[in-house]
């Protein structure tokens, strides 16, 4: 059954509206905010091969980006530091551009198999230090560019939301060919190249350079 708006409640159109559609923050969520990352958050990272990186360009363009690799692949450089290496993709760079406009960035990192995420929220800078690139090679291929990130806040996230998605669930998996795949969706959306063109593109693209 949907759930009717309460008609006594005023529509949120400010900050302070915000706050009384909601209630207050409960005094446990405000205090598990970290200004540095502990050994529960260092453990995490280091178990998690994918996340998501938000940023802005600093004028209300937001901007989400995928980023993965093995389990790890964010390296911990101190408590308060973290590092991004960028492997090779489309070249839109657009969190690169966005984080020379605006440094702030949110991240959220995800654990296969764990409900609960991790967010880290602060700023970014462009980093092409080779000592602090050559640790994390793959494949003898080194990173020429990353994001060295200096974190601001850290908490863990509850598992509601992956767990209303069933996520990790492999019941709720689609079969892949029920959904195009991602050649002819850009051929048919540009109509700039033939749909078997730009299926054998991707297919060589995903096998011999992920690095």
């Amino acid at each position: 059954m949907r759930r009717q708006r309460d008609e006594n409640k005023p529509l949120v159109t400010s900050q302070g509206d915000l706050r009384t559609h909601f209630g207050q923050v409960s005094p446990l969520a405000e205090k598990k905010v970290l200004t540095r990352l502990d050994k529960f958050c260092r453990d995490f990272i280091a178990l998690s091969p994918f996340l998501v990186l938000a940023s802005s360009d600093g004028q209300g363009n937001a901007d989400a980006s995928p980023r993965g690799d093995g389990p790890g692949f964010v390296a911990v450089l101190d408590d308060t530091s973290l590092l991004i290496p960028d492997r090779r993709g489309n070249n839109r760079v657009d969190s690169f551009a966005n984080v020379l406009a605006s440094p702030g960035i949110g991240l959220i990192f995800f654990v296969p198999g764990v409900n609960e995420t991790l967010r880290i929220n602060g700023k970014a800078e462009i980093t092409q230090d080779p000592a602090l690139l050559a640790p994390l090679a793959v494949q003898d291929i080194v990173p020429t560019i990353g994001l060295k990130v200096r974190v601001e806040e850290a908490y863990f996230h509850c598992g509601k939301a992956l767990m209303r998605s069933k996520l990790w669930d492999p019941a709720t998996q689609i079969e892949r060919h029920s959904f195009p795949t991602l050649g002819r969706i850009i051929a048919e959306q540009t109509a700039a190249i033939e749909v078997d063109v730009a299926e054998k593109a991707m297919e060589e693209g995903y096998r011999t350079r992920l690095y």
